[in-house]
């Protein structure tokens, strides 16, 4: 298993590369920058970093940032040499990756970004019709008791009310998420759903993990193959393929709209209980530190971090302005309740248990 998911991550690398010697490219004659620091982030963050915005707001701190991509819970299979920074999608595998290679805490959280699940009208209007939202316009609020007990009764779209007129709303009703072994994304899911399952309480030992196993292994067997990212998850929500409900990142859907694109029929449907994804530095060396600390609190970065979507990390005020004109789809303030997330070791045992390994 471990040469499998070496051999994935190779080639996941090998597409950051590419990435890295690009945005390298757009840095070359910015005249300013006196420091490289090299990374591996999160695929969502990938843009964030490829920015001719944020390459510049980095330039004029003395910073040329060159980065990789990867699956969060994948970094911990890297060798840190050669890297100054770990920049996961949530606490969880910071903390791993931090444990491992001696870093320091605190560690930087420069933003953060609640998980929430994308649909367009029919299929968010069909779960109205049978108590498993509520919308308002463009947004609505997910009943997360309501819908594990649909899935946990092996509820189709077809069973229910509503329905029929939508030829797209056929078969097994799931969320469609990433691979929860390798992805921040899929994981923190399983996070929040365990969580409801528990009577709302943090799975924290054997019992709570043999108590929860049967549904999380139900909610990700039922999505047969599963995307490596939500980058690729959401690319095809947006060109309207795939499963008729996809969990993302907030800030991805964010970012789409203060980019000033649009989505036939959007709905955000924000899970009553869910997880808010702190994206997290792990500073493999002191540049690396000063870069996370940079990203927190320079007012131009924390700006540009919420146009692409994130919440920065305090009062957010950068988020309430770059949104503002966007409050049909999203949540300025959110009123949901956030789930606390397992230890890495038991979200981990989580993981492989709902994938049957």
């Amino acid at each position: 298993m471990r040469r499998i998911a070496g051999i994935v991550l190779a080639v996941l690398l090998i597409g950051g590369v590419v990435a890295a010697v690009v945005a390298g490219r757009q840095t070359e004659d910015t005249g300013t920058a006196t420091k490289t620091v090299r990374g591996v982030i999160g695929s969502e963050k990938a843009e964030f970093f490829a920015d001719p915005e944020v390459v510049k707001a980095l330039a004029a701190q003395g910073y040329t940032v060159k980065t990789e991509t990867s699956g969060s819970w994948a970094m911990d299979g890297l060798d840190p040499k050669g890297y100054d920074f770990a920049f996961p999608s949530s606490k969880a595998p910071a903390d791993e990756l931090a444990e491992k290679y001696g870093v320091r805490e605190p560690l930087p959280r420069p933003f953060y970004s609640p998980l929430v699940v994308v649909a367009h009208r029919g299929a968010a209007d069909v779960l109205r019709q049978n108590g498993l939202a509520t919308l308002d316009e463009g947004r609505g609020v997910l009943d997360m008791g309501a819908y594990l007990k649909a899935a946990e009764d092996g509820r189709t779209w077809q069973d229910l009310k509503g329905a029929a007129k939508y030829g797209e709303l056929r078969g097994l009703l799931y969320i469609a998420t990433t691979d929860p072994t390798t992805s921040n994304s899929g994981a923190l899911y399983l996070a929040a759903a365990s969580d409801v399952a528990n009577d709302g309480r943090v799975v924290a030992n054997e019992e709570d993990l043999d108590r929860t196993a049967p549904l999380m292994r139900e909610l990700i067997s039922v999505q047969g193959a599963q995307q490596p990212s939500t980058d690729a998850a959401f690319r095809d929500f947006v060109s309207g393929v795939g499963n008729p409900l996809v969990l993302v990142y907030e800030s991805q859907v964010a970012a789409l709209l203060t980019e000033g694109q649009s989505v036939d029929d959007l709905v955000v449907l924000y899970p009553d209980t869910t997880v808010f994804s702190d994206h997290t530095v792990v500073p493999v060396t002191d540049e690396g530190r000063a870069l996370g600390e940079l990203l927190s609190t320079d007012p131009r970065l924390r700006e540009l971090a919420a146009r692409h979507g994130f919440r920065p990390q305090g009062a957010a005020t950068e988020f309430t302005a770059a949104t503002a004109d966007h409050t049909t789809y999203l949540m300025q303030k959110l009123t949901v309740r956030q789930a606390p997330v397992p230890t890495s070791e038991v979200l981990h045992e989580m993981a492989r248990r709902a994938r049957g390994q």
